[in-house]
């Protein structure tokens, strides 16, 4: 996501936020009584240290119980276990609330930093981007890991009303205690005696109750979390104290994949568990060797499917680019299996979804470098996942079918039986609408696809960016709409007047609702996609554009967005040439800001690419992109970026007096407090 919100205002002087303060939530403070005369340079306040995660921890982690921040730990002891250091790891839940992990990893390093000139284990605990993931490779201390951010036990330090932590290493022990992210007391070393361990991390941590809506830790999720990491990591003892309960409990797993999956799955599966590995070696030209992935797959008639992914053995419970490639793989390797065998009845159309419809897996997938979205780390982005999983999965499975032709064909079935009824429920909603359906819009260039879950519109700012949209589009499920000049400012304009615009009147016809209020009951039978994403420019007057539509919608049709139809595109503002280097050829990247430009560069600094040998583009506009380029980091389900709209931590009364304040006419007044006392919480885009 990009880092900065945009702010301007245009000639009558009103003022638009980007849409996501809008509408997903913008949490203002409260309203202060004192005068904009009291905005002055003491105003401005910095955040140091570790405050701005006590400020807004929801920022940095999950704040409905601890055990995000009991996480961040864990994953450390776990990247040493996946760096081949350690092979034990402890957690134990303290009578007075706390909780400690224990690893026989190599220990923090506890020396003076050869620049900050404090200890690193001091560094680790109470910096913001401090840690030892950054330098991946071969002269990395962590080739692969999951913690990338740096913000991990900093974050868990800061949250805490106490936390001790100390390192055994070298033949001594050092120990460091802390209270909120201060140092309460400082480094002390000693000789190891015999009782200590020769090496390892141990982590006491007491969860400060304030900054969460639940003190106690989610056991179910806990022990699904370190069984979990035990199946990723064979050979690795997990265990678990309870000292309350004096409970015990030990995973330790031999068999892998298939034994976690055939344990958790609730129904029998119609073929055989299909698993398999596959990782680049040093020739590969692609990608970095090691980066590959594990999976185990099963299909079965009935019961709730089990769907798991890990990146770097962390838990990836959003999903990601990594289980795209997966999905992608599969559809790849079945759809060419039915082609080879002519199964495909005639009228039915096979897609990803029917094919992984009665899937479940198990995805553990290695990345040199993974992007994810947010800082716990949920959703993996990074683009080349897709590719890296798929060029795995896909021929093995391949050849695995070809081997098994009975199996192969019993999930063909699987498949084919899905797509019939899908196709049969499209053809239901179509009959429903009638013969008094408007007619469409004449610019309006629709799928061929009638599955509202399938659908999506895309309405887009401009005729040249619309060219290009429909040339790169998925013909089988993408319409495109394309929009003239800004849409009306909608707020406060009536509903029976809305028609005599005629973008509105495009909209409405071609999404199939008619404009309603809050508190109507919509018939919404006619809707005709089940997506419907705003698709503008990279730049302020896009980001104006989102905010006029996104006003459209909330005001005048808010049960789309209550029933989570609305969603806003994020197309890229920069595109990266790279030259090849060394056995890498030469490659193209695209980021959203200035941020992900600067994490791109620095990737392939550390890459070895000299300096300025690569070409940045930035892109004025969604016309300047061809259709190929807009499919791939726009439209392509699998790796473009579609958020979506919701109204966050406001109620629908807060945020129609937020609007009423950004959108109406006769609010300047307000809409000039706004920005005097609260404009240094949102980062400006000129």
């Amino acid at each position: 996501m990009r880092a900065a919100h945009q702010r301007g205002t245009d000639r009558e002087g009103t003022v638009y936020l980007s849409s996501f303060e809008i509408l997903r939530g913008y949490n203002l403070p409260p309203m202060a009584t004192h005068t904009p005369n009291d905005y002055s340079e003491g105003s401005i306040r910095v955040l140091k240290g570790l405050e701005p995660v006590k400020q807004r921890p929801g920022m940095y982690t999950r704040t409905d119980n601890p055990l995000h921040i009991i996480q961040e730990v864990l994953d450390n002891s776990a990247d040493e276990a996946l760096a081949g250091h350690g092979k034990k790891i402890k957690v134990t839940l303290h009578t007075d609330g706390s909780v400690s992990i224990e690893d026989d990893g190599r220990g923090i390093p506890y020396g003076l930093h050869p620049e900050e000139k404090a200890p690193v284990i001091e560094l680790v605990f109470t910096r913001l981007h401090a840690g030892g993931k950054f330098d991946k490779g071969k002269g990395g201390a962590y080739s692969f890991s999951g913690g990338l951010h740096g913000v991990g036990v900093s974050v868990t330090n800061a949250l805490s009303k106490r936390l001790e932590a100390t390192s055994y290493r070298d033949g001594m022990v050092a120990r460091l205690v802390f209270s909120g992210g201060d140092v309460l007391e400082k480094l002390h070393l000693r000789k190891a005696g015999d009782g200590d361990r020769k090496c390892g991390t141990t982590v006491r941590a007491w969860p400060d109750t304030k900054y969460f809506e639940a003190s106690a830790l989610p056991m179910a999720e806990l022990t699904h979390l370190l069984r979990s990491k035990a199946v990723l990591m064979p050979g690795v003892t997990v265990t678990l104290v309870v000292e309350k309960s004096k409970e015990v409990q030990t995973w330790i797993y031999k068999g892998g994949l298939r034994d976690y999956l055939m344990q958790t799955l609730n129904a029998d599966p119609v073929i055989p568990l299909f698993e398999g590995e596959g990782f680049a070696d040093a020739a590969h030209d692609s990608f970095a060797e090691g980066e590959g992935a594990q999976w185990c797959l099963a299909f079965t008639e009935d019961g709730q499917p089990v769907r798991e992914s890990y990146v770097n053995l962390i838990p990836t419970s959003a999903g990601g680019t990594h289980e795209s490639g997966l999905r992608d793989g599969v559809f790849q390797a079945v759809k060419s299996f039915v082609d080879l065998h002519s199964l495909l009845p005639k009228g039915v159309k096979l897609l990803p979804e029917d094919v992984f419809a009665r899937a479940s897996y198990v995805l553990s997938a290695k990345v040199l470098d993974p992007q994810f979205q947010g800082q716990i780390k949920e959703r993996l982005n990074s683009r080349d996942a897709v590719r890296l999983v798929s060029s795995f999965v896909r021929p093995a499975l391949e050849l695995w079918l070809n081997h098994h032709v009975d199996y192969g064909k019993k999930l063909a079935e699987l498949a084919i039986k899905a797509a019939q009824t899908r196709q049969k429920a499209g053809q239901k909603v179509e009959k429903r609408k009638g013969s008094g359906v408007a007619v469409l819009p004449g610019k309006l260039t629709d799928c061929e696809s009638r599955d509202l879950a399938h659908n999506e519109v895309f309405l887009v700012e401009g005729d040249s960016a619309g060219g290009s949209a429909k040339m790169g589009r998925d013909k089988e499920s993408q319409a495109i709409l394309p929009l003239r000049g800004k849409v009306l400012n909608t707020w406060e304009v009536e509903r029976d007047r809305l028609f005599a615009n005629t973008e509105i009147h495009d909209i409405s016809v071609a999404i199939g609702v008619d404009p309603h209020g809050p508190d109507d009951s919509p018939d919404l039978s006619g809707l005709r996609y089940g997506k419907v994403c705003i698709l503008s420019d990279a730049d302020v007057d896009g980001s104006h554009i989102q905010v006029l539509l996104l006003t459209l919608f909330f005001r005048h049709f808010p049960k789309l967005i209550e029933a989570g139809h609305i969603y806003v595109a994020r197309p890229p503002l920069f595109r990266v040439d790279a030259p090849a280097r060394g056995k890498k050829p030469a490659s193209k990247a695209y980021a959203l800001d200035e941020g992900e430009l600067t994490a791109i560069l620095d990737k392939l600094r550390k890459e070895g690419v000299r300096e300025g040998a690569w070409a940045i583009s930035r892109f004025k506009g969604l016309g300047e992109m061809n259709a190929e380029q807009l499919w791939e980091t726009t439209l392509n389900p699998d790796t473009r970026r579609l958020l979506p709209v919701q109204l966050g931590n406001l109620d629908f009364a807060q945020t129609e007096t937020l609007v009423t304040k950004l959108m109406g006419k006769g609010e300047a007044a307000a809409r000039r407090e706004l920005m005097e006392l609260h404009g240094d919480t949102v980062e400006i885009d000129i």
